[in-house]
């Protein structure tokens, strides 16, 4: 298991769900990791289930520059280049419009959009060329889902970021690329500001609207992510895959 030997991967977001599974996967096939997250307390956690020496965690928000800055520097310090980014982290929070405020609307934005260009930004200068981006945006971009509208905002222009990023990259050999789940089995959902019952209905409706007619696991996105990570995938380029089951296509 070796698609990611030696190489030095940063994932935002690896604290939990889609992150961790990635992170696991990332160190399987060789990898020095390096994981994100907002708080200590899931860190350590995912550092005790993990227990991998070539893990490293670092308490750091996305949508905090400063906290950028210090992630790149600490990165910097200890690994000198990074070749893989996954730029994971991210928040949902579903709501009609006429329930939208300001708050809400900025916590997505600079969350999903900015602290992820500016991840982006701010590792370059460190990036190892040839190496690979992977972007989580989700299959709201390709679809409308009711109360949805800022979420997948904000997905939409993850998925642009992906092409527009390669045609500025592709002097460098830097791929980007995006993978897009659908309804996932992660602790995002307990996030969302909603009520048990209000989760557990809109579990039932997203997985009712699965072709598959389920939700998938973290796993199946991590796997997507590391064929995009790896060479596996050296000649595709500002691509999204789709992980949703049919969800946005059928």
């Amino acid at each position: 298991m070796t698609k990611l030997k030696n190489k030095v991967a940063v994932i935002t977001g690896g604290s939990t769900g889609i992150g961790l599974a990635s992170a696991k996967t990332f160190l399987a096939e060789g990898a020095k990791v390096i994981i994100t997250g907002r708080t200590q307390k899931t860190l350590d956690a995912a550092v005790a289930e993990i227990n991998d020496d070539n893990l490293t965690a670092i308490q750091s928000d996305t949508s905090n520059l400063s906290d950028i800055d210090s992630l790149v520097a600490q990165v910097k310090e200890k690994f000198g280049k990074v070749d893989v980014l996954f730029a994971n982290a991210g928040i949902a929070w579903f709501a009609p419009i006429d329930q939208v405020d300001e708050a809400f609307f900025d916590a997505h934005f600079n969350t999903n959009v900015k602290g992820l260009f500016f991840t982006i930004q701010k590792l370059l200068p460190i990036f190892n060329d040839g190496g690979s981006i992977v972007l989580n945006a989700s299959a709201v971009a390709s679809k409308g889902f009711e109360n949805g509208s800022v979420y997948s905002a904000t997905k939409a222009a993850v998925r642009n970021l992906a092409r527009t990023m390669s045609t500025d990259l592709v002097p460098r050999k830097i791929r980007v690329n995006v993978v897009s789940p659908g309804p996932i089995e992660t602790p995002l959902y307990g996030k969302m500001g909603m009520t048990e019952e209000q989760l557990a209905g809109m579990a039932e409706s997203f997985a009712a609207m699965v072709p598959m007619k389920r939700f998938g696991s973290s796993d199946e996105v991590a796997k997507v992510a590391l064929f995009l990570a790896s060479d596996d995938s050296s000649y595709i380029l500002g691509e999204e895959i789709l992980v949703d089951g049919g969800i946005a296509t059928i």
